[in-house]
């Protein structure tokens, strides 16, 4: 029985990045495909807890998922699919997810979720915003790194956040989240009620980190940057500690 994969993304389950990187895995892994309904960029890590989700099967192992890239994976691992995956790949993503946007992507968010459930997964994304651009060497990227995932297991609690340039060199290079290099601007418009914001963002820094996710793209390869889902940052948990024996003796003096 060949292994299954399962597909997610956050552009939408019609979405072109997520039809090339399918039709590259059909021959290789069985694959299943729970994606949202719509483009959901930008939900981050988030699930819907206010409203039920839908979902709608289009087809043998296809399902469009109304609700977050998240729900996506939670319906799919709990109700849809016969049997655990082997891997789970959220993608391919139109747009990079590189520093700290990776807070904010749905693409990374989906593939985290998955962690989550004891699931390796990578999240991919091609650096354009070009809907035109073309998927084929991501998906192969995308084809070969399912391969290796498949044979050599990934460290438990952890993801790979992929992304390649839009004109690949072929390189493939392990890189660091890179720290913020861009600021927030907001486009302010009159609305009935008052203003409306458009959230964007503009570079500010022109030197790159060397081994930083920036960099690899801008040199024109592939960057692999891997993702924890633990949170815990162990040197602050032991060099803070001294402070419990400081609050519970201000607590007391207030009783």
């Amino acid at each position: 029985m060949r292994p299954c994969v399962l597909l997610t993304n956050d552009d939408g389950i019609e979405a072109p990045g997520l039809r090339a990187l399918g039709e590259a895995l059909g021959d290789l892994t069985e694959v299943a495909v729970a994606a949202p309904a719509g483009e959901r960029s930008g939900a981050s890590h988030s699930i819907s807890v206010r409203r039920a989700v839908s979902c709608e099967a289009l087809g043998e192992r296809r399902w469009s998922v109304d609700g977050t890239p998240a729900d996506a994976v939670i319906v799919a691992l709990h109700k849809l699919l016969e049997r655990k995956p082997a891997l789970a790949v959220s993608g391919i993503n139109l747009g990079a997810n590189v520093g700290q946007n990776v807070h904010y992507s749905g693409t990374v968010g989906a593939a985290m979720e998955a962690v989550l459930n004891r699931v390796p997964a990578f999240a991919l994304s091609i650096a354009t915003r070009n809907p035109e651009c073309d998927f084929a060497p991501a998906a192969r990227l995308g084809r070969e790194l399912v391969r290796l995932l498949l044979d050599e297991a990934l460290p438990e609690g952890t993801l790979l956040n992929v992304n390649v340039p839009e004109s690949w060199n072929g390189r493939v290079r392990f890189t660091r989240q890179s720290e913020k290099i861009t600021r927030n601007l907001l486009r302010e418009e009159r609305g009935e009620r008052g203003p409306v914001f458009w959230l964007q963002e503009i570079k500010v820094l022109d030197s790159l980190e060397p081994d930083s996710d920036y960099a690899a793209l801008d040199a024109g390869d592939a960057s692999i940057t891997p993702l924890q889902a633990g949170r815990t940052h162990l040197p602050s948990l032991n060099h803070l500690s001294h402070l419990a024996a400081r609050l519970e003796s201000l607590l007391a003096k207030d009783r």
